[in-house]
């Protein structure tokens, strides 16, 4: 069912251009473009605009055929950029002339990836805060430097304009506009579908190639797997720094050039993400939970789950757990 936030307009349109990117355009097709009868008829409309004429290719040898031109953007409630042919390639004055008419209009802009420099090129992210792919943020910041560039979060959410980090980060995006539209437990309905996680945590600091040095390398990387595995107890830097055979200020250094964290704030981030787990999948109570994911107590726990989630784990339980889940679209 749709919340009172659902956009009365549910016609979603992905631009696709020639060499499109097959894999963003499938994070928007798949999450939006797929019949969903357990939700109900208000479920998106997709349709496809072809930025120009002619054959259109996409990644991986396909071959394309839009549902229309430009003229497809009219009338549309999101309209969804998938990737771009890259930094270096303007926008036609067409295109841009659509999405600012389509923006003037109250339609919801949304980007993927480099999908971002669209609408840059447009100047509709001036003075706004957007987000892309790791490697295209720093030329994103100095090509249009009226745009705040945050190149660690997944997604940002400006309310009427959207934009996500690399490829996967798109569907992170597309579910946040499910939950947007449809509420928390639709979202978790698409995502189990999916096979992927409702949500994620951190930001793209996780995943920027910063290799360890070969002789620290093997030490670190094992305990780092070590504490995901056992999150419990309370070691010091010291005991850390010992366990990973380095000088404190090296492991310091070390850890948080692995892990874009210190080794602190990344265990919280990690007891955080395993007693999510456990809210979801089980029926423990809050002090077992706080016990098994290394807060120790439920106090401790209550803290770091407002601190980074915005609510308390019993809410959250209620919320993303395996009773809210199995309630299905009806209680939403």
């Amino acid at each position: 069912m749709p919340t009172d936030t659902t956009p009365p307009n549910r016609s979603v349109v992905a631009l696709v251009y020639d060499n499109l990117c097959s894999f963003e355009f499938g994070c928007a097709a798949e999450v939006f473009g797929l019949p969903r009868p357990e939700v109900g008829p208000d479920w998106y409309s997709f349709a496809t605009a072809a930025v120009e004429s002619g054959p259109i290719t996409a990644m991986g040898g396909l071959r394309f055929e839009a549902s229309g031109g430009l003229e497809v953007l009219k009338g549309a409630g999101t309209v969804v950029v998938p990737g771009w042919k890259g930094a270096d390639v303007q926008p036609s004055a067409e295109l841009v002339a659509a999405l600012r008419a389509a923006y003037a209009g109250g339609t919801r802009l949304v980007t993927i990836c480099s999908g971002v420099f669209v609408l840059a090129a447009a100047g509709l992210l001036d003075g706004r805060r957007a987000t892309t792919h790791w490697r295209y943020a720093e030329t994103l910041r100095q090509r249009y430097p009226r745009i705040e560039v945050d190149p660690n979060v997944l997604y940002v959410d400006e309310g009427q304009i959207l934009t996500s980090a690399g490829s996967a980060a798109g569907l992170d995006l597309c579910l946040h506009l499910v939950r947007r539209d449809f509420g928390a437990r639709i979202a978790n309905q698409v995502a189990r579908r999916l096979v992927i996680a409702p949500h994620r945590d951190g930001g793209q600091a996780q995943f920027i190639e910063r290799p360890l040095a070969p002789s620290a390398g093997g030490r670190l990387s094992q305990l780092i797997a070590e504490l995901q595995e056992e999150p419990q107890g309370s070691p010091s830097i010291q005991q850390l720094a010992a366990r990973a055979a380095m000088s404190e200020r090296t492991f310091i250094r070390r850890f948080r050039e692995t892990t874009g964290m210190a080794p602190g704030a990344w265990l919280v981030a990690v007891r955080v993400d395993r007693a999510r787990d456990l809210l979801e999948t089980t029926d423990l109570s809050i002090e077992q939970v706080a016990a098994e994911s290394g807060f120790g107590a439920a106090t401790t726990l209550r803290h770091h789950f407002r601190s980074r989630l915005g609510l308390s784990p019993a809410a959250y339980r209620d919320r993303f757990g395996v009773a809210a889940a199995a309630l299905g679209p009806a209680a939403a």
